[in-house]
């Protein structure tokens, strides 16, 4: 078959080098929009299934929601591993799937399951809810928003909360943005117990007149005219000056309000972990993508996303993105690798010159290196791999070989053709029959000495677990 091929490319010599060129032109626009990363994606098809249950200790949550959740998800089909982190008030269980499952297939599995036990789940507890789907190298960026003395902690949070925050999710590839830091903006009711007493008020009271107040109520429609009108009583509190005004219970034909037992302002909710940049307060932002997104180009919208905040940032604030930037890291990565690809590629050149004397046949035995990296490249795309540095490291480990393959080929054809002109004119073959003889002749030892170099990676395609997903793809670019 090989011998068809050869002769076949002889004689239309000026279709495979147009079509080398096409190949050339194709694998490189196929590389450049391919996903880039560090490592190849090292995530099990993971699903989160988050429950809070205000005011419950960790012994109670890891009892009432933990356990009922990890008994109905562990029967699954496809699941391999159930892990969970129980702390106060809160209830976080991973399942994770066998490699190459379906992501949205396996939320379907642990939905169905969660229906299940939700009818057991502890009145007071939230329903179960599935986090976004992440990536165990998801976590792309982390932004910090600081201010000058003149700004508070709170009005830093409330910034990154409610306008930083909705402003990345709405970016395409954001799968969550997670605040640290900061103080929490609430609005507070400090009950004072003696004033409660004063006025024969329980704490109960209060709870049910602070939650009745903040409603909106709906009256049906008035009809007039053959116009409808829509009749609402609208409830909701605006102030704090709303909430004080809000009646407790009514004595004698006289309204207990909540300011009469209680102080009523604005202040930051109970801290939970403290954040800093540069050894000053701030509000951290961490920034995780969804998985099969290329991490340089989500990095590009993301930051034109936080130049358009920049230029509304309230006074004394700014946004630091240099804290972690994941790009940084593939950007150097990649460099490095294609530095050395860089170096290798001159010092063929320059070896081949200086050992062949003859720019023609260094230049085809160095094509031999774009055309194989650009095949490479395609086959990568036809299994789903993106460009990391294991899959360049493959590449460039396997340059040696590839151009030792095209010079051992190339300095044969050469040296046939060169002792074929010194043969009297009556002996000498037609340059066809030279250049497919001269090839012929060495292409069994090359093909056997490759098929021999390529069995030391043969290990790697039986590993299992994070260990096969890391070096397999080196295995397979090479």
């Amino acid at each position: 078959m090989l011998d068809a091929v050869i002769r076949w490319s002889i004689r239309n010599r000026l279709l495979v080098v147009a079509a080398a060129g096409l190949l050339l032109v194709a694998g490189t626009i196929t590389a450049v929009r391919m996903p880039v990363d560090v490592f190849p994606d090292l995530t099990a098809p993971t699903v989160t299934v988050l429950t809070e249950a205000h005011g419950m200790a960790p012994e109670e949550v890891e009892t009432l929601v933990t356990f009922p959740i990890e008994t109905a998800v562990n029967g699954a089909t496809g699941v391999r591993r159930v892990r969970s982190s129980t702390s106060q008030g809160i209830s976080i269980v991973w399942v994770e799937f066998d490699w190459g499952t379906d992501i949205y297939r396996a939320r379907q599995i642990v939905n169905e399951k969660l229906q299940l036990v939700s009818a057991t789940i502890p009145q007071g507890a939230g329903p179960p809810v599935l986090a976004p789907i992440s990536s165990i190298m998801g976590e792309i960026m982390l932004i910090a928003i600081t201010g000058d003395e003149s700004v508070s902690e709170m009005e830093m949070r409330s910034l990154a909360e409610w306008t930083v925050r909705r402003r990345l999710l709405a970016v395409p590839g954001v799968s969550q943005v997670i605040p640290l830091g900061g103080e929490v903006r609430q609005y507070q009711v400090r009950v004072d117990p003696a004033r409660l007493a004063a006025y024969e008020v329980t704490l109960q009271d209060v709870l049910a007149a602070a939650e009745g107040s903040n409603v909106n109520a709906s009256g049906g429609v008035y009809m007039e005219g053959g116009q409808e009108y829509l009749i609402r009583g609208t409830g909701r509190v605006q102030t704090v000056e709303d909430i004080g005004a809000t009646v407790v219970v009514v004595r004698g034909g006289t309204p207990v309000l909540i300011r009469d037992v209680a102080d009523v302002g604005v202040g930051p909710g109970v801290p939970i972990g403290r954040g800093s940049a540069n050894a000053a307060p701030a509000v951290i932002l961490s920034v995780q993508k969804q998985p099969d997104t290329n991490t340089l180009d989500l990095t590009e919208r993301i930051d034109a996303t936080l130049a358009d905040i920049e230029q509304t940032l309230p006074p004394g604030m700014e946004i630091n993105r240099g804290i972690f930037r994941q790009a940084s890291f593939i950007d150097t990565a990649v460099d490095n690798v294609l530095e050395a690809l860089r170096d290798g590629a001159l010092l063929v050149v320059v070896i081949l010159f200086l050992f062949l004397w003859s720019w023609r046949t260094t230049f085809i035995s160095v094509l031999a290196i774009p055309l194989s990296l650009v095949t490479a490249v395609f086959a990568l795309k036809l299994f789903g791999i993106t460009i990391n540095t294991m899959t360049l490291g493959g590449m460039a480990i396997a340059i040696g070989a590839l151009v030792d393959d095209a010079v051992i080929d190339v300095e044969n054809v050469f040296r046939r053709l060169r002792e074929n002109r010194h043969l009297p004119a009556s002996e000498q073959k037609s340059v066809y029959d030279v250049i497919f003889l001269g090839s012929k002749e060495i292409r069994a030892s090359i093909i056997t000495a490759t098929f021999i170099i390529s069995i030391v990676f043969l290990p790697l395609f039986f590993l299992s677990g994070i260990e096969g997903r890391m070096l397999r793809p080196l295995g397979l670019a090479y």
